[in-house]
C-alpha cells in the first residue's frame, strides 16, 4: 500500500523517492479540474461516456496504411505501442474492443491474441453484416458503440454507431461524418488517442495515471 505522507527531506538533501511520486500525483490532482483539450474533444465527451465497445478499421488506422510484401509475398504490419497500451487500459476499464477490417493476415492474428481483442473479423468484405453479429452476440445498441474508420468502406458503420470517429489521415468524406476526428493519424497514436477520450469521459483517466505514476 502506498502511503500518501512523506517526511520531508532535511535541508540540502535530495528529495526522497515518496516525495517524488507525490509531487507527480499532486501535479496531476491540480490539472484534473483543467484541460488543454480541444474543442471537439469537449464537445465529444457526453457521447464517449456511453460506449461499452470500442470498433476499429485496421490499415490506416491500427496501421499507417502502407502494405510490405516480403520477397515470399507475405504481408507484414505495423503496429503502435501506444496504441496497444491504450486498447488494453480500455479493457481493464470495462470497455471491449473489436475490430473488423475487409483484409486479412497472419500478422493481425497475432496482433489480436496478443490484445485479448474480443471480436475479430477478417476477410469482412460486408462489414455490415459483421457489425450486426457482434451486436446481436453483445446486446449493445448503436449508442453503446463506437468505431473508428478512414476511408469509403468504413461509412456503411460510422452512419450507425453512436460515436463516429476518423483518424487525421481519413479520407475528407470520413472526417467530414465522423463525430470526432483525431489529431494523430492512424497507426501513430489515433488509436490511443481515441481510447484516452474515452477513458476521460467515463473518469478512469486520471485514475489511471495516478496508478501508474504510483508504481
Amino acid at each position: 500500500m502506498i502511503n500518501d505522507s512523506c517526511t520531508p527531506s532535511k535541508a540540502g538533501d535530495y528529495p526522497s523517492d515518496c516525495e517524488v511520486r507525490e509531487g507527480y500525483r499532486q501535479r496531476v490532482r491540480e490539472k484534473a479540474g483543467q484541460s488543454n483539450r480541444s474543442e471537439n474533444w469537449q464537445q465529444t465527451l457526453p457521447k464517449a461516456k456511453e460506449i461499452k465497445l470500442l470498433l476499429l478499421d485496421v490499415d490506416g488506422v491500427l496501421t499507417d496504411g502502407n502494405l510490405i510484401y516480403s520477397h515470399e509475398g507475405k504481408e507484414s504490419k505495423a503496429f503502435n505501442t501506444q496504441d496497444g497500451f491504450g486498447l488494453r487500459m480500455l479493457q481493464d476499464s470495462g470497455v471491449e474492443v473489436g475490430i473488423i477490417t475487409a483484409r486479412s493476415s497472419a500478422a493481425l492474428s497475432r496482433r489480436g491474441e496478443d490484445l485479448k481483442i474480443s471480436h475479430l473479423y477478417q476477410g469482412a468484405s460486408n462489414k455490415l453484416d459483421a457489425y450486426k453479429e457482434i451486436t446481436r452476440k453483445t446486446g449493445l445498441k448503436p449508442f453503446e458503440i463506437a468505431y473508428m474508420g478512414d476511408d469509403w468502406l468504413d461509412m456503411v458503420l460510422l452512419k450507425r454507431v453512436g460515436l463516429a470517429v476518423a483518424p487525421a489521415n481519413g479520407v475528407i468524406e470520413v472526417r467530414e461524418m465522423a463525430h470526432y476526428v483525431c489529431e494523430q493519424s492512424g497507426g501513430h497514436g489515433a488509436v490511443r488517442e481515441i481510447c484516452d477520450l474515452i477513458l476521460e469521459a467515463r473518469g478512469e483517466h486520471i485514475k489511471l495515471l495516478q496508478h501508474y505514476m504510483s508504481r
